[in-house]
């Protein structure tokens, strides 16, 4: 298999912080062999949350049709406006992502989008793997944030694509902000020459 070295964005929300789980959940991400290119330590404002979270409208009913969905498979019938919904949906999220300091971050690795996601588990904390971040520190359910009128509270934002990766690395670093640098991890996990 080729060596496909990607970048993402992964966003430590207020939770995490409020936690102090910082240290140990970037040391996940390090441990399984992503690089950090990029950090910082912000408070969004509420207009960035939203841009963060809302690309197009689209995807706004997007969002409610898959919260309905999700609703049916949970043996819940729903009667909502999807876009309603969305709109919903995103103002929790917006409200939550930009309530508290929030770490944000780059990394790099072979597949990183992909390995990020897989290590952080399911956007649902209550259906997250043990072993994963979501799985192992919290267990918050959409049916809890629903009842709260609030996002659910699941630690962690990863870029979902590389198309969603692109978008949010500039919403969040500007190009000077992010650092090229090699270490030894990458030649022992990236140099074809070395052997052991």
């Amino acid at each position: 298999m080729k060596l496909q070295k990607e970048k993402t964005l992964v966003l430590l929300k207020p939770d995490t912080v409020q936690r102090n789980l910082i240290g140990e959940i970037i040391s996940r991400f390090e441990k399984i062999g992503l690089k950090i290119i990029a950090m910082k330590f912000v408070i969004p404002s509420k207009e960035e949350a939203y841009k963060h979270y809302v690309k197009n409208e689209e995807e706004i009913t997007a969002l409610g049709n898959r919260s309905i969905e999700s609703k049916k498979k949970s043996g819940i019938e729903s009667n909502e406006n999807p876009k309603v919904l969305g709109q919903q949906i995103i103002d929790r999220l917006v409200r939550f992502l930009s309530s508290g300091p929030v770490v944000a971050l780059v990394l790099e690795g072979n597949r990183a989008i992909s390995i990020t996601r897989k290590l952080v588990g399911s956007t649902e904390p209550l259906q997250s793997a043990v072993g994963t971040i979501r799985g192992d520190y919290t267990v918050d359910s959409y049916a809890l944030a629903d009842n709260d009128d609030r996002a659910v509270r699941n630690l962690i934002h990863a870029s979902s694509s590389e198309f969603d990766s692109d978008y949010e690395i500039n919403i969040w670093f500007k190009e000077d902000e992010i650092y090229t640098y090699n270490n030894v991890r990458d030649k022992i996990l990236y140099d074809k020459s070395l052997t052991c």
